[in-house]
């Protein structure tokens, strides 16, 4: 591929000593530096209970497990047991695991369900409410990964979150505010008032206790999957389904497993990328953006940004038009990973750009083969020892289907929106799908999750994800190429303004407060439009620095927290 961006990028340092000024570089953000371990998730609480677990002996999946448990307590708007997600794991002596236990379809689904009498499509009904949950697979997935490569008894994972429910955790103001503006829609949606979310008009400091979720997780600690999937809890959630006219049943849930997959691969320059495969769409999103860039020489220097900037913009683009087109459960249509990640077809894929114009998103289509709100969450952790796990957890929507689980506690998620409710209408993140991704009994709904990581000199180098629907590859893209092109940290990798496109809607989204004008300018004397907008996504990553010590980034766009030591 042509190389366009072979230009010299020299630093200048202008000294104004006549008027008494000095111009004193940024002060670098530097995240949490441990040398043992070190855990970086959505909310405090749930770090440290990850942190504690590994402190008392455990190993990274361990502290995986404790973390997803806590942060159904203390982060329900997207922490979960009523969802699911991908884990990608590499042990310390550099085995790779990947862990499936995303959500399916229910057997009484069908390709048509969100589609009216006229053709129309539904979006309303995939969203919120009862029909619009897959059936659950976090449980299941906690329990795979410890009878894998767990190391500390089941029950010690669970009790953390047990007392957080039980004993409860006092509020911040964002926290309170978020569960007030909630309440509406959860008093709406569920066939029962859940009163100790909606009961009061919450205020920083106050308690939050959840007596129902505890004696839930009581059942899980007690009898593994056993607890969730049949018994007292798979009661609560089959009545619920009948009062709110939703379709999961008793077989759907004792039927649910998840399931152990290769992990997908990769390399870029000295680095090998270690990410998830289909159902995930962001691990091969992640791979062709390396892929194609491979080849060129990218800066965040002067205009070389702009420039930068385009070119992941005219990537994103094109990658998303063959995600809409290939990309699917590869249980059930056969996705072309080889094809889509060969040098041949990315190269041909990105013949037409123009480094100087951008492309109308109408122009582009998805290649030729020759043989497809934001609430989630993400954790990376490491361990004494070096095990590594970066996990992407979800309900979908914030709080999910807005369906609490009434005598259980919880929150059930809306993945069924992740399907191609109906070829080329959008979904809730405005990405568009087709065939491949059509509804079936038990099929997984197509993800953007991208938990990753990535070793350098075949040594573990960095733990990476984040939430943000299908803004995740193009987060996690941003942040790698940030430490490995830009050389930075991983805390400066993470606060930097994120940008994000993805072939239609037509434009480059970007993060409010960008303060640098004349990049955006550059952009739109290129044809880009542009649309500012909040946050981009929430990163929690590690980098192993040179010497060995860790730094854990936490995104400041959130409460996210690292805790190590």
């Amino acid at each position: 591929m042509k190389n366009y961006f072979c230009k010299e990028n020299r630093c200048v340092v202008l000294f104004l000593l006549v008027l008494g000024y000095s111009c004193q570089p940024k002060e670098k953000a530097i995240g949490l530096l441990a040398e043992n371990a070190i855990v970086v998730s959505a909310h405090p609480l749930a770090s440290k209970v990850g942190k504690d677990i590994i402190q008392e002996g455990g190993n990274a999946v361990d502290a995986a497990i404790a973390v997803q448990m806590a942060l159904a307590v203390v982060y329900p708007q997207a922490g979960n047991i009523g969802g699911g997600g991908f884990m990608v794991i590499r042990e310390s002596e550099g085995q790779y695991h990947s862990l499936d236990y995303r959500e399916k379809a229910p057997l009484a689904a069908s390709r048509d369900m969100y589609i009216d009498e006229n053709g129309d499509a539904l979006p309303e009904k995939s969203q919120n409410g009862h029909l619009a949950s897959g059936v659950p697979g976090s449980v299941d997935g906690m329990v795979k990964a410890h009878e894998k490569l767990g190391s500390m008894e089941w029950a010690k994972l669970i009790n953390p979150a047990i007392r957080l429910a039980e004993e409860g955790f006092a509020l911040s103001e964002n926290e309170a505010a978020y569960f007030t503006r909630a309440s509406e829609n959860l008093k709406k949606y569920s066939s029962v008032d859940p009163i100790q979310f909606t009961g009061k008009a919450w205020k920083a400091g106050d308690v939050f206790k959840q007596v129902q979720l505890a004696n839930t997780l009581k059942l899980i600690r007690d009898k593994g999957r056993a607890g969730f999937y049949s018994g007292e809890v798979a009661d609560y959630i089959i009545a619920e389904m009948e009062r709110g006219g939703g379709i999961i049943s008793l077989e759907d849930l004792e039927k649910y497993e998840s399931t152990w997959r290769e992990p997908l691969t990769g390399s870029y320059k000295d680095f090998n990328i270690i990410t998830m495969g289909p159902p995930s769409s962001g691990g091969l999103i992640i791979l062709q953006m390396l892929g194609i860039m491979e080849n060129d020489q990218v800066s965040n220097q002067g205009e070389s940004y702009a420039e930068y900037l385009h070119l992941k913009t005219e990537m994103e683009r094109r990658i998303f038009a063959d995600r809409a087109a290939f990309m699917a459960d590869s249980d059930f249509y056969p996705v072309p990973v080889d094809e889509l990640l060969d040098d041949s077809y990315l190269s041909q894929r990105f013949s037409n750009f123009d480094p100087q114009k951008a492309t109308p998103s109408d122009l582009i289509m998805e290649g030729k083969i020759l043989s497809m709100s934001e609430e989630t969450t993400h954790f990376s952790i490491v361990d004494k020892e070096g095990n590594a796990v970066s996990c992407t957890t979800t309900l979908n929507g914030g709080m999910g289907s807005k369906v609490m689980v009434d005598g259980a506690g919880f929150l059930l998620n809306n993945e069924m929106d992740d399907f191609s409710i109906k070829p080329g209408f959008p979904n809730m993140f405005g990405v568009l799908g087709g065939e491949a991704n059509k509804i079936e009994p038990e099929k997984r709904m197509l993800s953007s999750m991208t938990p990753t990581i990535i070793e350098k000199n075949n040594e573990l180098f960095m733990v990476v994800g984040t939430p943000g629907g299908s803004t995740i590859p193009t987060s996690v893209f941003q942040v790698v190429v940030n430490v490995i092109e830009f050389g930075m940290g991983m805390q400066e990798a993470i606060n930097e303004k994120r940008f994000h496109s993805q072939w239609k809607p037509d434009q480059i989204s970007f993060e409010k407060d960008f303060e640098r004008e004349n990049i955006l300018e550059s952009l739109r004397n290129k044809g880009h439009e542009l649309s500012e907008r909040n946050g981009i996504g929430r990163v929690d990553a590690i980098l192993v620095l040179e010497d060995g010590i860790m730094e854990g980034g936490a995104d400041p766009r959130g409460m996210d927290a690292a805790s190590g030591y």
